[in-house]
């Protein structure tokens, strides 16, 4: 859980750095199952429903969680995850790739956010201490806030309006990262492996659920 420091950030914070979970996905790795990849059990809840935690434990608002490929089902966990309500926006175009979902959740997001957090729904290992950091590293006109794992950039991101007009021009399935190999504004957040270990194939569902997941 997020320490007294980060937690203060957070409310300070509050409607000024929003977070957008990207769930839209077709899951095409995760083999010949027609299961979306974000429904498959671990320890007990679908794999969506561990980042929603996080993102609840954080205490980071607005959310806004973008569906797509299988949205009734995606849908149909997060209304019972934790008696949340969670706002969520269908990217009808969701087949175009990551870049239309991410441009679909700032478009949700109301004027007063400068910075938002995005979070893919595929990384079951994400704290919300994780996020929260991100939140207290952020100072206001920052690019970006990007976590490092041994030098490799890995997820969350948080991403400030410097980069908003350039996210609304990318296209096909690339996120930010194409944004964030140069440029001023960058900050860097050293953390650890679980924020570059996501789920694609069943081989890291597998993994995934052996591995103890920490408390968020």
């Amino acid at each position: 859980m997020p320490n007294a420091a980060q937690t203060e950030a957070v409310a300070a914070s509050a409607n000024r750095i929003g977070c957008i979970v990207l769930s839209a996905g077709r899951s095409r790795r995760f083999g010949r199952t027609r299961i979306n990849k974000l429904l498959a059990p671990i320890r007990g809840q679908p794999l969506i429903c561990h980042v929603l935690n996080a993102v609840a434990g954080s205490g980071v608002k607005p959310v806004v969680i973008v569906t797509g490929h299988q949205r009734t089902g995606v849908e149909r966990a997060i209304r019972h995850q934790r008696d949340r309500h969670w706002p969520t926006r269908f990217n009808r175009h969701h087949r175009q790739g990551m870049a239309s979902s991410l441009q679909a959740g700032l478009r949700a997001m109301p004027a007063s956010v400068e910075a938002v957090v995005v979070c893919l729904a595929d990384m079951p290992g994400v704290t919300s201490c994780l996020i929260a950091r991100l939140m207290a590293a952020y100072q206001s006109g920052d690019a970006a806030v990007i976590p490092v794992v041994d030098g490799r950039r890995g997820n969350p991101v948080l991403l400030g309006r410097p980069l908003f007009a350039a996210i609304a021009q990318l296209s096909g399935d690339q996120g930010a990262r194409s944004l964030l190999r140069t440029g001023p504004g960058l900050r860097y957040l050293d953390t650890d492996a679980d924020a570059v270990r996501d789920i694609d194939t069943k081989r890291d569902w597998n993994r995934a659920v052996r591995r103890r997941l920490r408390v968020h």
